[in-house]
């Protein structure tokens, strides 16, 4: 089958474009082809890889419906893949994404990076049109199917619950990991990501303070650059904030920063040299955090605040939730499995359980599933060659 994905795409540095790089692979590897429509903004210029056959400006109202276009007449693609968030579109709530979807005559894959549960009346429709034209919906989590067919009266028929995928993370042994990077002899609490003020990592080094006297051979790190699209609106204020409350407390030697973009292999050996993964987001609608996904594809011991991917991921013991955002709640939690190791084995063990099956190859099989059951086992290819419209 041939596929285009819609939407951000590396070399731009954002969540959803690490996620379409990784579902094309995962299409790859799985036997299948495709292209990329990528969506780029005015902040920097990318040069993009060879796959990518459309760069589509965000602001640039009259290129969605000639995007459309160019993937109606291309007869090498037979399916589209939409990654939606508001964020990454343009007009009023990224609602410029409706004059793409609107004007295709082949089906996509609607992926829901993000499923608010109290939306405002715009950003209802857009996620209703969006629903409304798809020929499949993914919701990564089942809190989030739920509000899409109770709220954004999306066809249940048509959703399937896919889990984010993680890169297949090759085991590492902690001791070696910790002498590599000079950090033998600590108990390890990270935090990774693209650094900017939805992570909570103010929350983070707040609730740090509360353990570091108890546990003097305790470190947080927080790992990764800030986010390149806020560098360029704020520079590095937020960064600089969580700096200055680090030398408030006292902490300079125990909360250590790493400021860089990092890519899976760097990522793998500072999360599995990881004892608590601590994520600490202050807004409990989140509906999808692929760094916790990340975390749980390791097997690590994490301690969350309850937002909503979190309290569905941590059901059942598989990490421990937070009953609010207070950081001495997450102080606590975190001295619980500092102070017992059988815990952090357990909780290790849990969640590698339930991490194991989200690698990336797993879940390419899932979406190649849901689009066979939308196009049949081949798509109709018309006299001329060109791949045919599909019937929704």
């Amino acid at each position: 089958m041939n596929f285009i994905n819609v939407g951000t795409y590396p070399p731009k540095q954002c969540g959803i474009a690490t996620f379409s790089m990784d579902l094309r692979e995962s299409l790859l590897f799985n036997g299948h082809k495709v292209a990329v429509l990528a969506v780029s903004d005015r902040a920097y210029e990318y040069d993009y890889p060879p796959e990518v056959i459309f760069n589509l400006q965000q602001d640039q109202l009259s290129q969605y419906s000639q995007a459309a276009s160019s993937i109606n007449l291309n007869p090498r693609i037979d399916i589209a893949i939409i990654q939606h968030e508001y964020g990454i579109y343009g007009g009023t709530d990224g609602d410029y994404v409706i004059d793409l979807v609107k004007s295709l005559t082949k089906p996509y894959i609607l992926i829901c990076h993000t499923v608010l549960p109290r939306p405002s009346s715009h950003q209802k429709h857009i996620l209703e049109t969006l629903c409304y034209h798809a020929s499949g919906i993914v919701a990564m989590t089942r809190h989030s199917a739920n509000l899409l067919t109770d709220l954004y009266e999306a066809p249940g028929d048509l959703i399937r619950v896919i889990a984010h995928g993680v890169p297949n993370f090759e085991k590492q042994d902690a001791r070696l990991l910790k002498r590599k990077l000079r950090l033998e002899g600590y108990d390890i609490i990270s935090t990774f990501g693209l650094i900017g003020p939805g992570k909570g990592l103010e929350l983070g080094i707040q609730a740090f303070a509360h353990i570091s006297s108890q546990f003097p051979n305790a470190r947080y790190l927080i790992l990764g650059q800030t986010h390149p699209m806020l560098v360029k609106t704020e520079g590095e204020k937020y960064r600089h904030m969580l700096e200055e409350l680090v030398k408030k407390l006292g902490l300079e030697e125990q909360v250590l920063f790493v400021n860089k973009f990092l890519d899976d292999e760097e990522l793998g050996q500072y999360l599995y040299l990881t004892d608590i993964y601590l994520s600490p987001y202050p807004n409990l609608d989140q509906a999808v955090s692929g760094t916790m996904a990340f975390a749980l594809g390791c097997g690590r011991a994490i301690v969350s605040t309850p937002y909503a991917y979190a309290k569905e991921m941590l059901d059942k013991g598989t990490g421990l939730l937070s009953k609010g955002t207070e950081p001495e709640e997450l102080a606590q939690l975190m001295k619980k499995i500092l102070s017992d190791r059988s815990l952090k084995l357990r909780l290790q063990d849990k969640a590698l359980r339930l991490g194991k099956s989200w690698t990336w190859n797993n879940v390419g099989k899932q979406y190649v599933k849901l689009t066979q059951s939308i196009l049949g086992p081949e798509p109709s290819v018309s006299q001329d060659g060109g791949t045919m419209s599909y019937a929704r």
